[in-house]
């Protein structure tokens, strides 16, 4: 983890960023009319310097505060609910309180930008140490321990917590292609995600493995959202030789899929399989195949391993794999004849 110590001022930043210091204290103080290029350019520059805010300079720095930070960039998504419960498992079992911050939307512009200004507004000063979900910045300026649930970044300098994304779609995969499915689909999730990355290439290997030619077709974008789902599920129901089956990357677009068959008149699983990626609460109730990657006891991990961060203890493994498993409920069934 890259440790830096700065005395830098709120002059300091405002110079930088040749603006003046009631610009930049707006900025921190969330105001909303500052020019986003302008917001963007100060909190670049806070997280370059290590900058916090008189908020946290005013803390006790020489006193431990028994107090750990949430960064999550959406608590209304379900797959930040199932990681939150873990956390909130481990802090009710430890001598620690919990400060959560979010962006408020898992789709925000900037997020390495704000989770980089809030990792320095928090560590060292307010809080012991931060917890990052889904992190996107591939490094973090602190003088205070972090440790990230299933980070964006596909190799990031400080711990974290991932769950095995390629085994995971790989048995998927496998499972679906034993069950007599060859035209398979997949609805990705975000590009810039590492895990993303990796669920798409478990698919590819996985036809590869059984020798199942790959058809681009059949693979469409995502976002990891239930909207975005449900379009490219709409687009690949309406192709002249559509899928037997779709592999979502998550289960929230898997839930787009569901919504699309239905209004499309299929039913499911008779005339469609569908696997998703995370195991989220909705996912039982609707009865979906999909992966388990136990993201409340991600967080539950993350937590322990933050605190023994800032008890001063070395971690076993800086980056701890949560292994996937592949849970089986009702829809999908054997391919006995084309769907169509």
């Amino acid at each position: 983890m890259n440790h830096k110590k700065r005395a830098v001022t709120i002059q300091d930043v405002a110079k930088a960023a040749g603006v003046s210091v009631s610009t930049v204290s707006r900025v921190l103080n969330g105001k909303i009319d500052v020019a986003s290029d302008t917001q963007d350019r100060i909190l670049a520059i806070i997280g370059d310097l290590g900058y916090t805010s008189n908020l946290a300079a005013r803390s006790m720095r020489s006193y431990k505060k028994n107090l750990i930070g949430l960064v999550v960039p959406d608590i209304g998504f379900p797959y930040s609910i199932e990681i939150m419960k873990g956390v909130n498992r481990a802090i009710a079992e430890s001598n620690f309180d919990l400060l959560l911050y979010t962006t408020g939307d898992i789709q925000k512009n900037g997020t390495d930008l704000h989770e980089q200004h809030y990792v320095s507004l928090l560590n060292n000063s307010i809080t012991d140490g931060v917890i990052i979900v889904a992190s996107a910045a591939a490094e973090f300026i602190t003088n205070a321990p972090i440790v990230a649930v299933d980070p964006h970044v596909v190799n990031p300098n400080y711990p974290s917590v991932q769950g095995t994304n390629y085994h995971g779609s790989l048995e998927v995969m496998e499972y679906l292609i034993g069950q007599g499915h060859r035209r398979i689909g997949f609805i990705s999730g975000r590009q810039d995600v590492g895990s993303a990355g990796r669920r798409l290439k478990g698919y590819q290997d996985a036809l590869a493995n059984a020798g199942i030619d790959l058809d681009e077709g059949l693979i469409t974008p995502g976002d990891f959202t239930q909207k975005i789902g449900y379009k490219y599920a709409r687009q690949l129901l309406k192709l002249s030789n559509p899928p037997t089956a779709i592999f979502a990357a998550n289960d929230q677009s898997a839930i787009g899929v569901f919504e699309a068959a239905e209004e499309l008149g299929l039913r499911i699983p008779e005339d469609l399989s569908v696997v998703g990626f995370d195991n989220i609460s909705e996912a039982k109730y609707l009865g979906l195949t999909t992966v388990d990657q136990f993201l409340a006891d991600m967080g539950y991990v993350a937590v322990q391993m933050l605190i023994k961060l800032i008890g001063g203890e070395l971690l076993e493994l800086e980056t701890y794999k949560m292994q996937t498993k592949l849970v089986e409920r009702t829809s999908c069934q054997k391919l006995i004849q084309t769907a169509y």
